[in-house]
């Protein structure tokens, strides 16, 4: 679930940078670049595992890293802005709303069936509870 949500903040961190100019190699004025989240799996084993009878202390997903996306930046002509080069082009990230929008559906949902997942795991376990007593 906090992968979900930092893949949640990165969309809305991108989308919110979309129209934010820059100038190529000027690094006083940088072009934002996208960021991407990459997902990894979490196994970590407990001390002292049995072969065949394995513990694990942590599981699901995480982000070990975020990259920011190569892709050439989209220039714009605009003569009259303050960053345009000297043929009135302007640097503008390389952000499609359109894939953020369902990459933001996609993590949503993950998000959502997570939360589904463990109100049933909470479910079962009171269940548990209450045919002990």
């Amino acid at each position: 679930m906090t992968a979900n949500r930092l893949w949640l903040d990165l969309i809305s961190n991108n989308i919110a940078n979309i129209n934010t100019a820059g100038v190529p190699g000027d690094p006083s004025r940088p072009v934002y670049r996208r960021n991407v989240p990459v997902f990894s799996e979490l196994l970590t084993m407990e001390a002292g595992s049995v072969a065949g009878q394995e513990m694990y202390k942590e599981s699901g997903v995480h982000v070990p890293k975020i990259i920011q996306d190569p892709a050439e930046p989209r220039m714009v002509h605009d003569p009259s802005h303050p960053y345009a080069n000297q043929d009135g082009y302007v640097a503008y990230p390389n952000v499609n709303i359109a894939n953020e929008m369902v990459n933001m559906i996609a993590a949503t949902r993950a998000y959502d069936a997570n939360v589904t997942v463990f109100n049933a795991g909470k479910s079962m376990a009171a269940r548990a509870l209450d045919i002990i007593r």
